[in-house]
């Protein structure tokens, strides 16, 4: 089909449509990949679970396409919910941390984390990572579309904004081992060293997870 638009203007305007959640559901890494899918002909207007039906017709009617049920094999359409943390499971190992993708979750290494409730999108990302199970999600009250939109449109920009700052913490951190090495072993092939360094570097985290839970377990029985 051709549309008299430019491409980017309508990968903006079927990505204004997507609700956002950046779940990865639909079998991209978000919203906005999945839009330019749609708008390359890759991916069928089917695919997200959390636009259900109407996310279905505004896409429809948006490229001029026949209307397709919901694609059930990519999740069934639930109401929207956030996700809450029993801070008292919590042992801090920060994997629900790292697997959001609006970085609505706030603690640190071996600190009780908590979600920031207005800024979750609901995707779950965060619950199969948890290796306690203290992450459940509880069912909200459907808002205007109007705070939809605004929802979703800070959940674009949280989302487009931890990508650039992932991006930016990978440069730096390449950008300081290659300066160190430099320095130390002016003759030595900067990019093996930067691998060695980076290997030796990083702990043991599944070892640190484990001792974690070990010791939760620990304080569950004593209680018990």
């Amino acid at each position: 089909m051709t549309f008299n638009i430019g491409i980017d203007s309508l990968i903006a305007r079927i990505d204004a449509i997507l609700p956002q959640t950046q779940c990865r559901q639909c079998g991209y890494e978000g919203c906005k990949p999945y839009a330019e899918a749609i708008a390359a002909g890759e991916a069928d207007i089917n695919l997200c679970p959390p636009g259900g039906d109407v996310g279905i017709h505004a896409l429809a009617d948006l490229l001029a396409a026949e209307y397709k049920p919901l694609n059930t094999e990519h999740g069934e359409y639930k109401p929207r919910a956030i996700a809450l943390i029993d801070e008292a499971t919590c042992i801090g190992c920060t994997l629900c941390i790292n697997a959001c993708p609006v970085d609505a979750i706030l603690g640190a290494t071996k600190h009780m984390h908590t979600v920031i409730a207005s800024e979750c999108t609901g995707c779950e990302l965060c619950l199969s990572p948890c290796p306690v199970d203290c992450i459940s999600m509880e069912t909200i009250v459907e808002v205007s579309d109007t705070l939809k939109k605004e929802a979703a449109d800070l959940a674009r920009e949280r989302y487009n904004f931890k990508l650039a700052r992932i991006e930016r913490e990978k440069s730096e951190r390449t950008q300081k081992y290659a300066e160190r090495t430099q320095a130390k072993r002016p003759e030595t092939n900067t990019s093996s060293v930067i691998g060695n360094e980076l290997n030796n570097k990083i702990p043991d985290k599944k070892a640190v997870i484990a001792a974690a839970i070990a010791r939760a377990k620990a304080q569950k029985t004593a209680t018990a």
